[in-house]
């Protein structure tokens, strides 16, 4: 594509790291590149370095950002990332016509729409879902990410962004509500992410070998544990398993709550990374574990979005009427 047509930026911002893409009139990425946050002191200073090396005589004039924060003003600070900045100062600072900024997982739920049968994979039964019923988005990466795509009465969709990853989370078997009970003496309040998530892994790990509930050797990083429940280590299976299964507790919670029966796709970087591990964990069991709800829930798909970068899909979105 000419250089020409690269007149938008888009950037999905997380906790850990930053995916930035020049995007032309039809949406369509030209450029893309990731970077890690700690890299850097703000997003200004990143998407300088992504201009600069992709399109230095041609900036882009309009800006649609993903951040993995509530955004409810001006001001935006991310939930796991020292970065905080002011929308209108990083406009400013790229000379950009218009910037929109949107949570992380409203952008995920505006990819839906977008996505085709190659872009995921179904677990469990695969109904079609209500296609007039709201559709939820859920995730564990750095945190855990959960929104609502809305029917808007027209012929599309709307994103509504929550901050469903901080319910309190709810123990389905004697052993989660052991390891909740312990977690709980030292944080207080026992949210779905602090132990769906990355950094939950790894204290779910943790706490499930200093309450003896199974052995396995000590490890540092939530991919250290993935990749050690793949080689049939004991604990680390238990840990993945367990969290993978509090998962579909969660998700089972949100479809009652929301009426989201036309489907759940599960985002984020560490369900798509172990399939195989999340296919064979006992999420869809416990998604649909709900007493006399159980039929209810039965007929509702869940999906794990396979799409590299499903929030560019939602960005792109957010972009079209102004690249048009």
């Amino acid at each position: 594509m000419e250089t020409q047509s690269r007149t938008g930026l888009i950037a999905d911002i997380g906790g850990t790291n930053a995916r930035f893409a020049l995007v032309g009139r039809n949406g369509a990425v030209c450029a893309s590149e990731r970077v890690r946050t700690g890299d850097f002191p703000g997003p200004v200073e990143a998407a300088r370095t992504i201009i600069s090396r992709h399109a230095p005589d041609n900036p882009p004039h309009l800006g649609a950002f993903a951040v993995a924060a509530p955004v409810s003003g001006d001001t935006v600070a991310l939930t796991n990332s020292p970065w905080e900045f002011s929308i209108k100062a990083v406009q400013a600072a790229l000379g950009l016509d218009t910037l929109r900024v949107v949570n992380d997982f409203a952008a995920n739920a505006l990819a839906i729409p977008e996505l085709t049968d190659d872009d995921w994979t179904g677990v469990g039964v695969d109904w079609p879902g209500r296609p007039d019923a709201p559709i939820a988005a859920i995730g564990p990466g750095t945190g855990l990410g959960v929104a609502l795509l809305m029917p808007d009465g027209d012929g599309g969709w709307r994103a509504q962004a929550t901050e469903g990853g901080h319910v309190t989370l709810a123990a389905a078997d004697a052993d989660e509500a052991r390891v909740i009970a312990r977690v709980w003496t030292n944080c207080g309040h026992v949210s779905a992410e602090r132990l769906v998530s990355g950094s939950g892994l790894l204290l779910l790990h943790r706490t499930l070998k200093d309450l003896g509930m199974a052995e396995g050797m000590p490890l540092d990083s939530a991919e250290d544990i993935a990749a050690a429940a793949r080689a049939g280590d004991p604990l680390a299976a238990r840990a993945v398993s367990m969290m993978f299964a509090m998962l579909g507790t969660v998700a089972g919670n949100l479809v009652l709550s929301t009426g989201a029966i036309g489907g759940v796709y599960i985002l984020g970087g560490i369900v798509p990374a172990n399939m195989a591990l999340f296919q064979a964990s006992p999420f869809r069991d416990r998604f649909e574990a709900k007493g006399r709800f159980r039929d209810y829930l039965a007929k509702v798909p869940t999906r794990v979005v396979t799409h590299p970068n499903p929030a560019f899909l939602g960005l792109a979105r957010v972009l079209r009427r102004g690249l048009s």
